[in-house]
């Protein structure tokens, strides 16, 4: 049994509406050996490892259901087997997670193990922990050699992977906050291995590190580090604080003492978590041993009278009281029979007890702090205190180290309440914990005494969220209302783009429409992500990396994010949902590409966007595979975009109140019309949108159709969305490779990334209606690893459009021989009665592109299907018919024939910027040679 592949999906996905592993395992000779015929060993030894597979409830939806799956006739493949432990692994781990599916994979003995997790590197290593489980669990016969690691301890290894779990999860406090964001819809991001988070998108977005947020002012943070500060402060405002000295050596201590009076209590300066603090020190040696202890954790140290009484952490969130608990130091209470040390171990043997936060209570140590205060009482770690008597093993309350934390919110006196909130605001903490000393939290401080002895930033919620005793308090819902109040907008709009073609061209003209509304928008495409139209990021960035790249964005207060099939099927979605989602067609395109064989296949993979889509989803009418996502959207509103005003299921919408765009005949061509709740909205005509050459290029008037309907559902209003695509043309620097057009050497080139049948067909009938008093010259070319009956589907969609073809292949072979594209679409143009000598191989690109602009004439026009695009537009622009094509012989104008492969040195600076000189000419960036 092997792992062949392994996917992390950051988000929606083909298996699920939230974070997966999906795993394809080969079973190999496994494949004839289900649980059943395992035996009752294999079994028995799989739940004594892990009783909680018990629990778990399977197809059968009730507890119990995963174990009769096991037993039954034939039992189950151990594939589905792995789904299983790889969750109850992280079970055991303290991550609550359930869902998993287990399918076969197509081929013979491989199966797709589909899991849930919360952190990724958990979820990767549970699954990687449960195949080594199940190798060692299996007969020596079937363990395949090497499969188990020389001594391996099931045991063992459990307990290093929760703690590797713990060490990645987020601790207490965050945790809590993340879970009371989810329950008010507030999206969230978590931005390093740690506490940072972000909640909320772009603009409206609010950062969290541990309980310090985004509001808290750095100031107040600086002055509760103070605790000379913070004690001079509230002393000042007539709150109750013990005296206090701040001192640099023994002897000073030693003073400060003498002058605040003992006993005394000696801490750090700036330290928290009540490390190095002593209380109750008597006399000069004590305080000079509590300083040495002090020093280790600040080079300052405080000196202050010591308060008798019980220690309360008061949580005050935005000027409230939230909640109080009262905290006593970590202790063992006597039998008369047992040590200290087996006490102890007995306290700590409380599945509640964990390392540090990892779990509601932390064990108790007995380290030096311990071994000081068991001294002072004559005890050691071999004592045995008599029965019932408390031995305190820490002299702080602090659950840290090892306390317990009691919930008194219920009975805290008035006054005590107003004096938290006083201090807190005093202070200026948004988020605040006052640790309040007093005998009776129930009765007033001006009766019963008592001091502020700290005001800490970032308090822990551990105590309040889980106390020992007491009821439990939601004090994370106080801070994320505060963040964000009730009714306040935690996400930005986002429109989600997929297709097959034309998701460029489309993202690009919402995120122009949008601008020229005023807003700040984030796209992310194909050739890169822009904020407020600049590139920040190159490439392609059209997975979920890019969308969350958009969505981090402080600025960004609109998200356009184009979504294609590559990055839905490696990683999934970047959020949870999206405003408006829409499919602009389901073409052949990458079939027989992971997995995804057939255009129902691809339909599911471009369906993700549609399921998860809130308001609005936009759908192709005149596509059937698109139609019939209308059934799987829980979206408020289902948009229809068609070309025919005839299109019956169309009308019946519009006639039912729904959201449609369509083309409709009018005197002066072809209307953009858009209807919603029963109102007809005339929008534009198509020859007055440029991107559409004059209403010729019909691809671009549906993908302006599109546009307009996504604009209109984001409640653009109607004449900023005709400004918009008044003003969206295709030049290159809107639309890079998508129907770029240059006039100036008097001929025409069309420069188009065109790279499927569908696309190369869009672009041929363009080419049919325009006008050329030329000929007609074509540079046509097809990826590698597209199928040879889409190759060959690209050249009849081609043939008889031109006067003169160039077959070359891209710089990238994709699995292909060097030649091997050109051959097969040359092949393809003469099973279609293109001429011979109307076809030439150049498999450069650059090449081929000066092949056809050394042929081009005036009135000629060439369409140019590109692979780099910004090469190919910079060889365009600075071609100069006079200058000889570096290191490139002039390709014969007759018959078939075979140039170089090696790509031409362009005579150009291909990584220089583009720019136009005042009168629009392109200005040359020519090689330093």
């Amino acid at each position: 049994m092997k792992v062949v592949s392994r996917s992390v999906y950051l988000g929606p996905n083909l298996y699920a509406k939230f974070p997966v592993i999906r795993l394809v395992v080969d079973l190999g000779a496994l494949e004839a050996w289900p649980s059943g015929r395992l035996g009752p060993a294999f079994r028995e030894r799989l739940l004594e490892c892990l009783p909680g597979l018990r629990e778990h409830g399977c197809s059968y939806g009730e507890p119990g259901g995963f174990v009769r799956r096991l037993t039954e006739d034939e039992g189950t493949w151990l594939g589905h087997v792995l789904e299983h432990v790889a969750i109850e692994l992280q079970n055991v781990a303290g991550i609550d997670v359930t869902f998993g599916k287990t399918r076969a994979a197509g081929e013979p003995g491989q199966y797709e193990v589909v899991y849930e997790y919360e952190q990724a590197e958990v979820g990767t290593e549970a699954g990687r922990l449960a195949l080594t489980v199940l190798h060692a669990l299996l007969p020596d016969e079937l363990r395949p050699p090497g499969s188990v690691p020389s001594g391996f301890d099931f045991p063992a290894e459990r307990d290093a992977f929760i703690r590797f779990a713990q060490r990645r999860a987020l601790g207490p406090s965050t945790h809590a906050l993340v879970k009371a964001a989810e329950q008010r819809g507030i999206p969230w991001i978590r931005l390093n291995e740690y506490s940072l988070i972000q909640l909320g998108h772009g603009k409206l977005q609010k950062r969290l590190q541990a309980t310090v947020t985004s509001e808290t002012r750095n100031i107040a943070v600086e002055i509760a580090s103070d605790k000379e500060e913070t004690n001079r402060l509230l002393a000042d405002l007539g709150l109750p604080v013990p005296r206090q000295r701040l001192v640099t050596s023994e002897e000073e201590a030693v003073r400060a003492a003498e002058d605040v009076s003992y006993p005394v209590v000696v801490k750090p300066f700036n330290a928290n978590h009540g490390r190095g603090v002593s209380i109750g020190m008597t006399d000069a040696g004590q305080v000079r041993t509590a300083f040495e202890q002090a020093r280790v954790h600040s080079r300052s140290v405080v000196v202050e009278s010591f308060i008798a009484g019980l220690d309360h952490r008061m949580l005050v969130v935005g000027g409230e009281l939230v909640a109080v608990s009262r905290r006593v130091p970590g202790h063992v209470v006597g039998d008369g029979r047992t040590t200290i040390a087996d006490l102890v171990a007995a306290v700590n043997a409380d599945p509640r007890r964990g390392v540090g936060h990892e779990k509601v209570l932390t064990r108790l140590e007995l380290d030096h702090q311990a071994e000081r205060l068991l001294g002072r009482r004559g005890y050691g770690a071999a004592s045995v205190p008599p029965e019932g008597e408390v031995v305190y093993l820490r002299s702080t309350g602090n659950l840290s180290t090892g306390g317990t934390a009691v919930d008194v919110t219920d009975v805290v006196h008035p006054d005590n309440r107003e004096m938290a909130t006083r201090a807190a605001k005093a202070i200026g903490l948004d988020v605040c914990g006052v640790d309040f000393l007093t005998e009776d939290i129930a009765k007033s401080y001006r009766e019963s005494g008592g001091a502020i002895c700290e005001v800490n930033a970032a308090p822990g919620f551990r105590m309040h969220v889980a106390p020992s005793e007491g009821t439990p308090r939601d004090v994370a819902g106080p801070v994320i209302d505060m963040l964000f109040p009730p009714g306040t907008p935690s996400r930005i709009p986002i429109a989600a783009i997929t297709g097959t073609n034309g998701k460029t061209t489309t993202a690009r003209m919402v995120a122009h429409i949008f601008k020229l509304n005023g807003n700040v928008v984030g796209l992310s495409t194909t050739d890169g992500v822009y904020i407020d139209g600049h590139k920040t990021v190159d490439g392609d960035m059209t997975g979920p990396i890019a969308s969350r790249m958009v969505l981090r964005d402080p600025s960004v207060d609109v998200a356009v994010l184009e979504q294609a099939r590559g990055g839905l099927l490696r990683a999934g979605m970047g959020y949870r949902w999206c405003n408006v989602a829409c499919c602009l067609n389901v073409t052949a395109d990458h079939l027989g590409l992971r997995g995804i064989g057939t255009l129902e296949d691809l339909a599911r993979v471009k369906r993700i966007l549609i399921e998860v889509a809130r308001d609005t989803a936009i759908l192709n009418a005149d596509d059937p595979l698109c139609l019939k996502m209308a059934g799987h959207t829980e979206a408020s509103h289902i948009g229809y975009v068609t070309m025919s005003p005839q299109h019956a299921l169309v009308r019946e919408h519009i006639r039912a109140g729904g959201r449609a765009a369509v083309l409709e005949e009018g005197i002066n061509g072809h209307m953009i019309t858009l209807y919603d709740k029963g109102a007809h909205m005339p929008l534009l005509w198509t020859h007055l949108v440029p991107a559409t050459l004059e209403g010729r290029a019909m691809h671009n008037v549906q993908n302006a159709m599109f546009a307009a309907l996504i604009a209109y559902a984001m409640s653009v209003k109607l004449e900023n969305i005709r400004h918009g695509l008044r003003t969206f043309d295709t030049s290159f620097f809107q639309a890079p490779g998508r129907m770029n057009i240059f006039d100036e050497h008097g001929f025409k080139v069309i420069l188009d990334y065109a790279h499927n049948p569908a696309a190369v067909e869009a672009m041929c009938l363009m080419v049919r209606r325009l006008e050329a008093k030329g000929r007609k010259i074509c540079i046509l070319a097809a990826p590698g690893d597209r199928r040879d009956e889409d190759i060959r589907e690209i050249a009849r969609h081609a043939a008889g459009v031109f006067d003169e073809y160039i077959c070359r292949r891209d710089d990238g072979l994709r699995g292909r021989g060097p030649d091997e594209v050109p051959h097969m679409l040359r092949d393809g143009l003469l099973a279609h009665g293109v001429p011979g000598d109307a076809i030439t191989i150049i498999p450069s690109e650059a090449e081929a592109l000066d092949a056809a602009l050394r042929r081009a004439r005036p009135g000629d026009l060439v369409l140019a299907l590109g692979d780099n695009v910004t090469r190919a537009w910079k060889q365009n622009i600075y071609f100069r018919p006079e200058a000889p094509a570096p290191g490139a012989s002039t390709p014969a104008e007759t018959a078939p024939r075979l140039e170089g492969d090696a790509a031409a040195e362009p005579p150009f600076d291909a990584e220089a910027p583009l720019m136009r000189d005042e009168r629009g000419v392109w200005l040359a960036a020519e090689a330093d040679d």
